[in-house]
């Protein structure tokens, strides 16, 4: 993840909109308290091993509503505090909006990471996650309930337990929640959900912040336009910018979109000094423990995609900090086609299909290097094709403009 008071606004909710939030506002902590609860009950439904029991949630597990016609966020207004109660109802009037979800955003810290924390309705706003995410009646009743869900990365990288208690630090209180599910949410940077409920016993801003799908309009020209009209203190962000994938023919990770080919501009590609430095970068971390959020030696260890940061920024490159976001950091170009230097992306979320979620660097000749996984260490490995979405030739100007 990323350090306290970092960037402000490049592209979206996490390196952005959180940071704004910040200050002065409810933070999260958590760390494992005692044992961990009643493991998963065994179901046929094979979300139900990322969905912990529903027994002892810290209030009786609460009724949702059916699941809706799922929309995807494209974009997302926040303030440090709430947002006029009028807000809403007037972007949902506007040309090509389809849904407006209001909820609380904050960044916070959960098991010494800093992230982003939202609390919501889980009845309305399952309509806006991924569809594994959306379609588990008992991951949003024990949000509803009480639980905390959490990214599928970082429970399974960050090892905090499905199912262990949490101390929760606001400003003013202090709470515990359960670990009620790994579930990745499809909003960058955000790794935890709780209710609305939850989120004002803890301080929270209270409605500060809302998703926008807008499925039929450009979200970049939607925000230009929604800037003019929200309240000062007010920004708004595009969530998950699509990945530039020029169409080239088959093999693991090609891609489907324009058809264009990486230029070889200066300042467009990395040039050969620059892939140097990069790969010798990353050599110099070999044997490193691999750390949920880790991105210097301050954390003890690297995360996959605080590696690529790492290596990059000794070239002078400026990346953003998570794997989904260094994924739009160029051009997206088969496996086949990749050099040296180039960044070899995976989605191997089973609660976020499609969602880029591991990172590493190509070295050539079949080999990269990365930080795998917890328990492991930075390491060279053979390259897997299995779940890769392509290599991205790294631009340096465009890498800059979304790290901010």
């Amino acid at each position: 993840m990323r350090k306290p008071n970092r960037r402000v606004l490049p592209t979206i909710i996490g390196v952005s909109v959180l940071t704004t939030l910040s200050v002065n506002v409810a933070v999260l902590v958590a760390r494992e308290s005692g044992p961990p609860a009643t493991p998963p009950q065994a179901t046929p439904d094979k979300r139900a091993r990322f969905v912990a029991a529903s027994g002892s949630t810290q209030l009786s597990p609460a009724a949702v509503a059916p699941l809706g016609k799922r929309l995807t966020p494209h974009v997302m207004v926040a303030a440090p505090s709430a947002l006029p109660a009028d807000l809403a109802g007037r972007i949902r009037k506007a040309k090509g909006v389809q849904g407006v979800e209001v909820v609380d955003a904050v960044q916070g810290m959960v098991a010494g990471k800093r992230v982003g924390l939202l609390g919501v309705d889980p009845s309305t706003f399952r309509n806006y996650t991924p569809k594994p995410t959306a379609q588990s009646d008992a991951l949003w009743r024990n949000v509803a309930g009480g639980d905390v869900a959490i990214s599928f990365t970082m429970g399974s990288d960050g090892g905090v337990q499905l199912g262990s208690r949490i101390p929760v630090g606001g400003k003013d209180r202090q709470s515990e929640l359960r670990v009620g599910a790994y579930a990745t949410m499809g909003v960058g940077d955000v790794d935890a959900v709780i209710s609305h409920t939850a989120a004002q016993a803890l301080g929270m801003p209270t409605s500060n912040a809302l998703l926008i799908s807008v499925p039929k309009t450009r979200p970049a020209e939607f925000v230009k336009k929604l800037r003019k009209v929200l309240p000062k203190g007010a920004k708004a962000v595009e969530v998950n910018p699509e990945i530039d994938a020029p169409a080239t023919g088959g093999g693991a990770g090609a891609g489907t979109g324009t058809g264009k080919t990486p230029p070889a501009a200066r300042g467009q590609v990395m040039t050969a000094q620059q892939v140097q430095t990069v790969i010798r970068a990353a050599y110099s971390r070999l044997g490193w423990p691999y750390v949920w959020g880790g991105e210097s030696e301050a954390e003890g260890g690297y995360d996959c995609s605080g590696l690529m940061q790492y290596a990059f920024a000794r070239a002078g490159i400026k990346l953003p900090r998570v794997a989904a976001d260094q994924a739009r950091a160029g051009w997206v170009v088969p496996y086949s086609k990749a050099q040296p230097g180039d960044m070899l992306i995976w989605a191997n979320d089973p609660t976020a299909p499609g969602y880029i979620s591991h990172i590493a660097l190509y070295l050539g000749k079949g080999k990269m290097l990365a930080a795998p996984r917890r328990g492991t260490v930075v390491q060279i490995q053979n390259v897997y094709t299995r779940n890769m979405k392509g290599a991205v030739r790294v631009n340096p100007r465009h890498a800059a403009g979304i790290a901010g």
